[in-house]
Formats: structure tokens, C-alpha cells, sequence
């Protein structure tokens, strides 16, 4: 009986392998995330030792070199040799090629028995080798590295996760942990969520007292949102600007892009802390929230004035002056229109502006922003309530609510990046009966994550070339510590990353799950927290 059912165990592995073999050897196939263009195994392998070796390093190929070293020395305690350009064997070259493919990021990567060759299109496409090399070194024993050939590319330009450091906040050190993480699954966009009701993370110099008075709430809910009740711990904190330039240097070299986000004209409350005279309740006391979701029972919104503009206009080239990156979130998601509709200081103004309603206002908002973001040389970005208010010309909506608003914001000939909740916010439970805190409105499961595809077949080439592409969500209500966040992440990380990278040719939920196994053994190797 036990044999029938080791023949049937079998039987239903070689069915569930499908397409893989088509590649590859089954059992022998590198276990690659996210999966590359083009695979051939060759036969032999490359032994990586103590006396292997790597090429002169010139000024376009030192900082790939320098993320491999560090990574052989820190989990396989090998430190690579420099060798000459005369070696004849046992070594392992980097070099930039424009002839791989005219494709941002674009890689090959060569094995034999006797060397290694990496050529990217550009720099950042030799980084992507280096992470496909790591990911072809065994977890234990001997550095066996498969003989094999390797061709591939990036489907989408934008490929990211997102951190919000205002309900929980997270040491710099974790940070670039984090960055880490996404240079491991070749993403290259960090969104960094720096404001919202319950603190504002960022040192302002022109506003101190936003960090004086707007980056400590007096404390938590306990519990899953309403809350068994609230401790009394003093919480929160901020990140200096040295700090903040430290990150964007850090992920810099790892070719990440940080995104940062001032939330505005709701989720407010951290500025009105600071300056109640910015809000529609001028008089009013007001603190960083200690609870959730409180957008539409607390007046968290920004009233429109010149001296406010002239306030965010001041904070947004601050921020922009520490973060070079093209893209500058401005949220503009969840403001609860009903705090304008009863001052009449905010309806006057609507009125004076010719802005017809509260919708028009919201626009206001984000037009004016745009265009200090603009002026700069930056593009906006926005989650995807910009949509319902007319799309500003050239603004970026993050769409995170449902994927119809992509759609629509495309068929007005826009580009749109993805989140949809539903798909790739990582605080949502993983298992039906979490045994831990999470969001409890929905559960996503790995295969779920691995399953949204952005760009259907109802849409023209056209229309799916204003896909930029997408990221995951991690927001940290009930994640308040380096271990809780990798618990959220891992594995789905690697499944968000197989959706923005490979082709649609290439995804395969049956393939992926196979390769789940040995990713498991990277995360402990990386000391991560996953959930099992």
C-alpha cells in the first residue's frame, strides 16, 4: 500500500512539473525567482572556492562586484580574489554589453566548468546576473554552481514594495534590510510611506514643529481595530534628513529607486498637530492618532489657504530635496469631504475658485502640489482616488482599490502603477485562521498574489504599454517589529516579484510553487522570519 502511494505521489509531481521540463531537467532545473526569459542547463558545474577569482573591477562593474563579495562573505564566508586579465581559468567576469538586448536591465549569464560570464546591457542589468548567480550557488555544502546558460529581461519598469513606517516605525539598520529583500527579487523601487494620522517620520527643518509636536502619538489600540483598549506608551519617532540620504545612497547602489509619500489633504492629523491653523477646526486640539482607520469619524483634512499651500509647497522641496528620485507621491486617497462641507471658510474658497464641490476641491489640492512637484522635474504620483476627480495631465495613479480604476485611467490614456488590495497588500491575513494579528477583512494566499495578471488580453498594445507595472503593499497596523514584517512578506515577496518581472509566457503557478522549497531554504540562510 505505501508503494501504491509513493507511485501516486510521484505520478502527480511529474503532472504538476508540466511546462518546466520543457526547459529544463526536472530535478536538476535552477530553482530561480522570479523565473528568467530563457534557461538551458549545459551538464558540469563551476566550483566556487577559495581560489576562484574575479576580474579587474573598472568604474561600471564595482558596485555589482562589491554586492557579490559582500554577499560570499557574509552567508559563505568565501572571500573572492581579485585575478588578472590573463586568467585562464576558475574566474568570474562582469561586463556591460550593449549588444544583450535594448531593454532597461537585460542580463546573460554564462556558466561553464572553468568560468562565469555575466553581461548586462547596462548596469543595473549586470546587477540583475549577479542575483540570478546568487540564486544558483546551493544553501550548503560545496559552492556547485549548475553549467548553464541564461537569457533574460525585465517585463515591466516598475517593480516595488512599499513600507509604511507610520504606524510602526523601523530602525534605518531594517530598512536597508528591507532594500535588500528587493534587490534579492530584482525590484527596483522602494515607496516609502513617511505621513499619515498617526506620525510624520520625516525631520523638517523649514517645519520643526512637525517633529516636535506631529511625530509622537500618546499610544496604541491593543488589539485588532476597534481595540480591547489603548496603552499609555508615548510612541514614535523620525528619520533625519542624514538619515533619509543614507537610505537613498544604500538603495542607489543596489539600482532601487526610493518613491516617498506625503499624504495629503487627508490622513492629516500628524500636521494638524503641528498646526491646527492648517485644518478646518482652527481651535481645536489636536494630536497623532493612537488608532486605525479613523479617517471618516475624526477631522484629519487640510482647509484650503495660501499660507497652507505655501506650507506644503515648503515640506514637498524638502522632501524632494533629500529623495532625487522621478517619481513623488502626494496620497491623496480617503479624504472624508464631509469636514469641507460644513465650514464655510472651505466652501467659500470652493466658491471664490469656481471649484463647483468638494470633488473639485480635492483636485485643487493635487493640481496645485503637481505643479510645485513639476517645477522640479518630477513626476506625480497618486493612489487611485485622483481618478474620480479628472486625472491632472501627467499624474501617475497608484491604483490600489480595485484594477477597473487601472483600466480607466488607461483609457484616458494615462499610465497607472498596481496594488490592488485584493492582490498585493501584504497586512492582510495568509491562512483563513491567522494565529496572529492582521488585517481581518481578507485573506491572501500565495497563489492568489501569484495570480493577478495587470495587463489582460482586452487590452491594445497600446493601451498595455501605459502598464509601468507594480508593487506590494506592506502597511503595519499590526506589524510593529522587523520579524512581524518579514513574517507579512515572505514568501508573497517572490510572487510579486514573478508578476512584474517574467513574461506572461513564462508564469506558472505549478512551476513557482516547485521552486518554493529552495527560496525557503535562501529566507533561512537570510535569517528571515517567513511565514511557513
Amino acid at each position: 500500500m505505501k508503494r501504491f502511494y509513493v507511485i501516486l505521489f510521484l505520478a502527480m509531481l511529474m503532472k504538476n512539473i508540466g511546462s518546466y521540463a520543457q526547459d529544463t531537467t526536472i530535478f536538476n532545473a535552477p530553482m530561480i525567482i522570479p523565473e528568467p526569459v530563457k534557461v538551458e542547463l549545459t551538464g558540469g558545474y563551476f566550483l566556487l572556492n577559495g581560489e576562484s577569482v574575479i576580474l579587474p573591477i573598472n568604474k561600471k562593474t564595482k558596485n555589482q562586484i562589491s554586492f557579490l563579495r559582500g554577499y560570499l562573505s557574509q552567508f559563505y564566508g568565501l572571500e573572492l580574489k581579485r585575478g588578472k586579465k590573463n586568467s585562464k581559468s576558475n574566474y568570474i567576469e562582469l561586463i556591460i554589453d550593449e549588444r544583450v538586448s535594448a531593454k532597461e536591465g537585460a542580463y546573460t549569464l554564462s556558466v561553464t566548468s572553468d568560468k562565469i560570464i555575466i553581461r548586462g546591457y547596462n548596469e543595473q542589468g549586470l546587477f540583475y546576473g549577479v542575483q540570478t548567480l546568487i540564486q544558483l550557488l546551493p544553501v550548503e555544502g560545496n559552492c556547485m554552481i549548475p553549467c548553464v546558460k541564461i537569457e533574460d529581461e525585465p517585463r515591466f519598469e516598475y517593480r516595488g514594495m512599499h513600507l509604511d513606517v507610520v504606524r510602526h516605525i523601523f530602525p534605518i539598520n531594517y530598512i536597508k534590510k528591507y532594500i535588500d529583500y528587493l534587490a534579492l527579487h530584482k525590484m527596483n523601487y522602494f515607496h516609502w510611506h513617511l505621513t499619515d494620522d498617526q506620525g510624520w517620520r520625516m525631520e523638517s527643518k523649514s517645519h520643526p514643529k512637525l517633529n516636535e509636536y506631529g511625530a509622537y502619538r500618546d499610544g496604541t489600540i491593543i488589539g485588532l481595530f476597534p481595540g480591547t483598549g489603548v496603552d499609555s506608551t508615548r510612541y514614535g519617532g523620525f528619520y533625519t534628513i542624514k538619515e533619509m540620504k543614507e537610505v537613498v545612497k544604500y538603495a542607489a547602489k543596489r539600482y532601487i529607486t526610493v518613491v516617498p509619500e506625503i499624504d495629503i489633504p487627508g490622513h492629516s492629523m500628524a500636521i494638524l498637530a503641528a498646526y491646527p491653523e492648517f485644518g478646518t477646526e482652527p481651535d481645536r486640539v489636536v494630536k497623532p492618532a493612537i488608532t486605525w482607520g479613523i479617517y471618516n469619524r475624526q477631522n484629519n483634512v487640510l482647509a484650503p489657504s495660501e499660507p497652507m499651500f505655501e506650507f506644503l509647497e515648503d515640506v514637498f522641496n524638502e522632501l524632494m530635496d533629500v529623495f532625487p528620485g522621478k517619481y513623488i507621491h502626494i496620497g491623496a486617497d480617503e479624504c472624508a469631504h464631509k469636514w469641507w462641507k460644513t465650514d464655510p471658510e472651505t466652501q467659500a474658497f470652493i466658491k471664490d475658485h469656481n471649484l463647483k464641490d468638494e470633488n473639485g476641491l480635492q483636485r485643487y489640492f493635487a493640481m496645485r502640489i503637481s505643479e510645485v512637484i513639476k517645477a522640479r522635474g518630477r513626476e506625480v504620483v497618486g493612489w487611485d482616488e485622483i481618478i474620480d476627480n479628472g486625472l491632472i495631465e501627467g499624474m501617475i495613479p497608484m491604483v490600489w482599490r480595485n484594477e477597473k480604476n487601472a483600466y480607466k485611467a488607461i483609457n484616458q490614456g494615462h499610465k497607472v502603477i498596481f496594488t490592488p488590495m485584493n492582490y498585493s497588500y501584504l497586512n492582510a491575513k495568509q491562512k483563513d485562521k491567522e494565529d496572529s494579528l492582521a488585517h481581518p477583512m481578507r485573506t491572501i494566499k500565495l497563489d492568489r498574489v501569484y495570480n493577478f495578471e495587470p495587463v489582460p488580453d482586452s487590452l491594445s498594445k497600446e493601451e498595455a504599454s501605459l502598464v509601468l507595472g507594480g508593487q506590494g503593499c506592506m502597511w503595519t497596523e499590526y506589524y510593529d517589529s522587523p520579524q512581524r514584517v518579514d513574517y507579512a512578506i515572505f514568501p508573497r515577496i517572490s510572487a510579486l516579484s514573478e508578476v512584474y518581472w517574467s513574461s506572461k509566457e513564462k508564469k506558472n503557478l505549478q512551476n513557482f510553487l516547485i521552486k518554493i522549497p529552495k527560496q525557503l531554504e535562501r529566507y533561512r540562510l537570510w535569517g528571515v522570519n517567513y511565514f511557513k
